[in-house]
Formats: structure tokens, C-alpha cells, sequence
């Protein structure tokens, strides 16, 4: 059945529902910036109106590529307001990258700051119709003869009558690509806000929040798993660009923050800095993470170091909006590594190659049943039907579940690692080498073997002070994992690649073991794995067996 206007629900409606209940109230905080609900809302009116003037309409593709900032929220409900549809694009990319996702989504209007600007205009040549600028957190939007400045845009017009609905795409989120081109998952309306309910009740946002954001806005995560559902009660939002140790900590303490989302790297770097001693963080009460597994000793550790800090453990994926499992604080202390069980909104099985149920215990594929879901890879239907074959969307990750329906993510499953004729899941693998009290961070992937297939291979970064070797690791896996498990090349890095969400790169790490005259500044090895690697060494692994 078709909506009428009395029915209308999309995220432009509920910011302007929020804005009713809370208009006095701070919305948005970004540098020197901020905005209450009604003054946020009213940029948004202005913005969308500009938008409009110069022949934006509904389902218009849109593209934002840019760093964290109060125009970069601006840019998201103001596309919303008109029903057009909103492409952030990660920051990180080349000018060719970022060309695809315009060129593939159909993009006519493009938003740069002035961090992007070079490589945006370099993509956008001759594929958008239109270029804008946005000012940073610390910084002026580009020059206005690369990129007209955004406040042009913002005219005072009569308030526009809402538009978009339920079904309405409202973004297209570009999936990282491993074998093959990202994907271009689009969600709806109704979708994110299915999504923020869940979020609202499982993790508990109230207008009494006070939340900051420091992980890429062009990331569902943060955009849709954070930010959306804590505009959506009136609650505090404090945006930085920044995600450094020292950047995070002064802001938590500068707004007595008491709600932070990070991916496992961030939680660790904050864990290593001098200043976490050094400021009182009593405030600071929900804490969540996600984007990647969070080993179980940095986890023991945060209890430790804050106490009042209360864990959530989020698991998604992009293309459920991306929240679709949690585990709550009390469930912590007896089923830490653990992703909880499924979201208010989400129905999980853990699945065989037959989608039957697998037995407890026993390793699946995770799918997922939800109106979180996509509604659709964008012109890609192939990759669609693949993905809801059987009725069920396939997350492509592996998991066991217990009794009660607790998962415990295995792997994606291109990360299992097959060495031997055995399986290994890489997870297992880093939750062992975290036990060492040398290492700082760890990431496991197999890598092309002539004897085993893939050989189970650790890049280890090691901590301050510490000169533990590939012995030393190996040793220490030895008294804790199967022998088949224990790494048989380790690799020291001075850092993990990461992308911009803080997700451990292991496609990197895959290319990185086999680039030839490395400096130790960026990777080390032992010269006895140096002369197995490039001999084949049959007793390299026998001696490691």
C-alpha cells in the first residue's frame, strides 16, 4: 500500500521530531561550532533548499567525500530532505577509487573538503555535475574557485513539504572489495531507522547522552550505529575529525563524555597512552565496540582500568545498517568473545552449506532475517540473489552458537585459514598471541604454502620497550594452541595497516609478506624465516611442527 503524507517516515521527519522535543538542546558540537536541535535543523531546511534551487531531486545521487565535521551531518539529513540519496565516500581512497564509486552510483553532485579536494577533483573530472566545498573541524572549506563554498548554498526558502518514505533509498554505502570491485549496498529509510530502534534500546541512548564521534562518518558504523540513533532521542553529539590517543582523551574529559564508540585498535591506543592516568574518567559509563573481534585480554584490561565503563560488543555489517547481534555489559564476565545474540530487530541462524541449522557447537555461515536489510546491491542484481538465496541474507562470516544462542565469531570466512587439510580459524590464533605480554597487537592470516597450503603466519607489533622475537612466539603459542595452529612464520611490523574505521587490513598484510627489500622501519623478519620463505625449507616447518 502506498504512503499518504499523514504516514511519511524517514530520517528527515526524525529530525524534525526531535527537534520538537528537544530544540533547545545541543545537537551538534564540532571545533568551535555548535548547533542546537533547532539550529541544526534549520541548516538542514537551508541546505536542502539550495540543493533543490540547483536541480537536486528525489533519488539524485549525492556524494560526500570527507573527514568528520558539523557540514558533513548538514550534507546527510539535507540530501535526506529532498529524498535523494546520500553516497559517503571513504576518505582514504585514490582519485581512481573514488571515480568508481561516483561513476557506479551515478553521483551528479559531489561534496570535498579540503583534505580531498585534490584527489576529488582529479576523480570527478568529467563525472559529476556539480563540486562544493565543506569546511573541517580546525580548517576553511576549500577555495571557492576549486570548490564553491557550502554556505552558498544555504538560502532561506519556505519549509519544504516532506517527501521521502519508508521504501525510499536513502544511501549507498560502498563495501570494502577484496577479490573484486566494492559493492554498493543500498539501505532505505526505513531500514537505518529500524536499525536506530534497535540501537535505542539495546545500548541504551537517552537525551541525557552525551556521545562522541571520532571514527570515519562515511562508516555505517558511526554514522547509523552512533551518531543517527543519538540525534534521534536529543541526545549530546560531539564530532572530531581527530582520532588520535591524545585528541580522544582531552575531549572525554573537556565534555565529561559518557558514551564512546571505537574499534578495538582505538580502545588499545587509549590504553597505551600516559595521559589514560593522568584524567578522571568516571563519566565515561557506555562504552562500545565493533568493526573487528576484541581480544579478550584488552577487554580484562579496560575492566581494570575503568570500572564504571560498562561494554557493549556490537556485530554487523554494512548491509544490515550494520548492527545485527549484541552483547550486553552483564553478559560480559561470562561469555567474554562472545557477539551476543541478535538485536531487537534481527533474527540470526548460524547455518550449514544446506541452510540447515548447525548443530551447537559447530561451525556456520551467520544469516540474518530483518527490515534492517538492504534493499539491494546497487545495479548489481546478480550479487543481490547470491546474497538472500534460501530467503535469508548471507553475512559471509562464520560463527559457532551455544545452547542459550550466543554467537562467537570463528572468521569471514576468507579468513579461515586451511593448513594442512586442517582448519584454523585466524581468531583463535590472535586471542593466544594477545596472551603475550610483549605484543601489542597481532593480526593472523595463511599465507601460500608449497607443503601445507596456507600457512597459519602472525604479524606481531611489539610493545614499548619489548625485543621479543619469532622464537619467543612461537614458543609461547606452543604451550597454548594445537600444534597444527601455532604460527610458522611471524613477521614484526612497527604498525597494523588499518583503514580509516580502524578494521585491521589483512589483504595489506597478504601483499606485505612478499614485498621484497623491505626496511626494518616497516617490517622485520628472521633471517631464518627470510631463507625458508625463498628456499621452500622443508625443515623450517618441521622445526615449528
Amino acid at each position: 500500500m502506498e504512503s499518504t503524507p499523514a504516514r511519511r517516515h524517514s530520517l528527515s521527519t526524525m529530525l524534525r521530531r526531535s527537534t520538537a522535543r528537544h530544540g533547545k538542546a545541543t545537537a551538534i558540537a564540532c571545533g568551535e561550532v555548535e548547533w542546537s536541535y533547532a539550529e541544526f535543523d534549520n541548516v538542514v531546511d537551508r541546505l536542502s533548499a539550495g540543493l533543490a534551487l540547483r536541480g537536486v531531486e528525489q533519488g539524485d545521487r549525492v556524494a560526500i567525500c570527507a573527514r568528520n565535521s558539523h557540514a558533513f551531518m548538514a550534507v546527510r539529513f539535507a540530501v535526506a530532505r529532498l529524498a535523494a540519496i546520500l553516497v559517503p565516500v571513504n576518505f582514504m581512497l585514490k582519485a581512481e577509487e573514488v571515480r568508481y564509486v561516483l561513476e557506479h552510483s551515478g553521483a551528479r553532485v559531489l561534496f570535498l573538503d579540503a583534505t580531498t579536494i585534490d584527489v576529488g577533483l582529479e576523480a570527478a573530472a568529467g563525472c559529476v555535475e556539480a563540486i562544493y566545498g565543506l569546511p573541517g573541524e580546525k580548517c576553511p572549506a576549500p577555495d571557492a574557485e576549486r570548490a564553491p563554498n557550502w554556505e552558498a548554498l544555504l538560502i532561506e526558502a519556505p519549509r519544504r513539504s516532506e517527501i521521502a518514505d519508508q521504501a525510499d533509498i536513502a544511501q549507498i554505502i560502498y563495501t570494502s572489495g577484496t577479490e573484486s570491485r566494492p559493492k554498493g549496498a543500498a539501505l532505505s529509510h526505513g531500514a537505518i531507522l529500524w536499525q536506530y530502534q534497535s540501537c535505542i534500546v539495546d545500548c541504551e541512548w537517552t537525551s541525557e547522552t552525551v556521545a562522541l564521534h571520532t571514527m570515519p562518518l562515511f562508516h555505517c558504523a558511526q554514522l547509523d550505529a552512533m551518531i543517527g540513533p543519538a540525534l534521534s532521542v536529543g541526545a549530546k553529539n560531539i564530532i572530531t575529525a581527530h582520532p588520535s590517543a591524545e585528541n580522544i582523551i582531552g575531549l572525554l574529559d573537556r565534555y565529561k563524555i559518557s558514551s564512546f564508540f571505537a574499534p578495538p585498535t582505538i580502545w588499545i591506543a587509549l590504553l597505551r597512552s600516559p595521559l589514560i592516568e593522568q584524567r578522571d574518567f568516571s563519566h565515561l559509563t557506555k562504552g562500545y565496540y565493533g568493526a573487528s573481534i576484541m581480544p579478550v585480554e584488552v577487554i580484562r584490561e579496560l575492566r581494570r582500568r575503568l570500572p564504571k565503563l560498562r561494554l557493549w560488543n556490537l556485530y554487523g555489517q554494512t548491509e544490515i545498517a550494520p548492527v545485527a547481534t549484541i552483547l550486553f555489559p552483564e553478559e560480559h564476565a561470562q561469555r567474554l568473545g562472545s557477539a551476543g545474540r541478535a538485536t531487537l530487530h534481527v533474527e540470526t541462524r548460524v547455518v550449514d552449506e544446506n541452510m540447515c541449522d548447525a548443530a551447537v557447537g559447530e561451525v556456520g555461515e551467520i544469516v540474518h532475517r530483518s527490515p534492517q536489510l538492504m534493499t539491494t546491491y546497487w545495479n548489481d542484481p546478480q550479487r543481490t540473489a547470491e546474497a538472500f538465496a534460501g530467503g535469508w541474507f548471507h553475512s559471509g562470516d562464520l560463527a559457532v552458537a551455544d545452547t542459550d544462542g550466543y554467537l562467537t565469531i570463528v572468521d569471514r570466512k576468507k579468513d579461515m585459514i586451511k593448513t594442512g587439510g586442517e582448519n584454523v580459524s585466524s581468531r583463535e590464533v590472535e586471542e593466544a598471541i594477545y596472551r603475550c605480554p610483549e605484543v601489542r597487537e597481532v593480526a593472523v592470516v595463511g599465507l601460500p604454502d608449497p607443503k601445507w597450503v596456507e600457512a597459519v603466519t602472525a604479524f606481531v607489533v611489539r610493545r614499548d620497550g619489548s625485543s621479543c622475537d619469532e622464537e619467543t612466539i612461537i614458543n609461547h603459542c606452543s604451550t597454548h594452541l594445537a600444534v597444527f595452529k601455532v604460527p610458522r612464520r611471524v613477521i614484526f611490523l612497527q604498525t597494523l595497516p588499518k583503514n580509516a574505521s580502524g578494521k585491521i587490513l589483512k589483504r595489506d598484510l597478504r601483499l606485505l609478506a612478499y614485498t621484497p627489500s623491505l626496511e626494518d622501519t616497516s617490517l622485520s623478519r628472521s633471517a631464518e624465516f627470510n631463507s625458508a620463505i625463498n628456499s621452500n625449507d622443508p625443515d623450517y616447518d618441521n622445526r615449528h611442527r
